[in-house]
């Protein structure tokens, strides 16, 4: 059964997704995980279910999408700006339902030349995003023998014509394939989607209470004499962005002796801002499962040896650490 429903995705836009109902599980089109810098996708692509399941051209194969037997790893949350939240394997590829398959029992109805265009994920070696449960993954057997992953019970995917990550070609086609992870029944991930939508940290996130203070709020601008509109945080430190991160999948390469100097950017709620597109304010959940603030995607920190407001001492740290603009691009003055 499919029924349109009306979200708001994480960047505030009302966006429809299709969603179905097998037992308990409801699904949407938009679920789980973090992170930007996205492709867009072949959106409104009218494929029949026999182009669905035809033989695929080998050049529908060409590129970097990872092979039938590549391990999923560690899933990953994702924000993909048009969808809000999907969920991608290790890699950033993105992961994708079929509404033709069944959940409970679990079971796939993409088989053949389907299976080419859309290889089913093996089960072997993943493990959930951080913060959620590891109930939450499963397999089932096809009947090519593979052990097929599946999330809540609903078999998952790649698409071939992904031939790099961030890509969602695949959402949509045909009206029976989408992007997914399940949104009910699933352990924490309430918590999760809260956070992926905009809310706030609260106390003990991990990270630094770094949050509005006075009369700022959470995130503003101001005018550096040097470099220009920079932004702040909510006690008037300047924030920095570290250039070995990625906005998509949203990863932070600041860990360990790093974090001693290089403190990560507490979340804001998404309208706490001043001179800042709300929609560009979108949170990250660190592997050990604390919550940062990002900036288009680009997690945000606050230097320790900044003393006071107005100091950028964190300035081109390394070559590497600089401040943010409001649209989050480097400021490199």
């Amino acid at each position: 059964m499919q029924r349109r429903r009306a979200l708001r995705n994480s960047e505030g836009r009302l966006v429809a997704m299709v969603s179905w109902r097998t037992g308990a599980v409801a699904l949407t089109a938009a679920a789980i995980v973090f992170t930007s810098a996205c492709s867009g996708s072949e959106g409104g692509q009218a494929v029949g279910r026999a182009q669905e399941t035809a033989a695929v051209n080998p050049q529908d194969l060409a590129g970097n999408v990872p092979g039938p037997d590549t391990p999923a790893g560690q899933l990953a949350l994702a924000n993909e700006p048009k969808l809000g939240p999907i969920v991608t394997d290790a890699t950033g590829f993105t992961l994708y339902r079929f509404t033709n398959d069944s959940a409970r029992p679990s079971a796939s109805a993409c088989v053949g030349g389907c299976a080419k265009l859309w290889p089913p994920v093996p089960a072997a070696g993943a493990t959930v995003p951080a913060g959620l449960e590891a109930g939450l993954l499963g397999s089932l057997k096809r009947p090519d023998g593979i052990d097929q992953l599946t999330v809540a019970g609903i078999p998952v995917y790649r698409y071939a014509k992904d031939t790099k990550p961030g890509q969602v070609n695949g959402q949509g086609v045909g009206g029976t394939w989408f992007a997914t992870l399940p949104e009910e029944g699933v352990p924490g991930l309430d918590g999760v989607l809260d956070a992926i939508r905009g809310g706030g940290a609260g106390k003990g996130s991990g990270a630094d209470e770094s949050a509005g203070s006075g009369d700022l709020p959470g995130m503003s601008t101001v005018k550096h004499p040097e470099l220009g509109e920079i932004l702040v945080d909510g006690k008037a430190r300047t924030l920095y962005r570290f250039t070995r991160d990625t906005d998509w999948p949203m990863t932070s390469a600041c860990a360990g002796d790093c974090l001693e100097k290089w403190k990560p950017a507490a979340l804001i709620a998404k309208n706490d801002v001043r001179g800042i597109d709300p929609k560009l304010v979108i949170p990250f959940q660190r592997p050990d499962g604390t919550k940062q603030q990002t900036i288009d995607c680009w997690p945000l920190y606050w230097f320790t040896g900044d003393k006071q407001p107005g100091d950028v001492n964190g300035q081109g740290a390394g070559g590497t650490w600089f401040a943010v603009a409001p649209d989050g691009k480097l400021v490199k003055k």
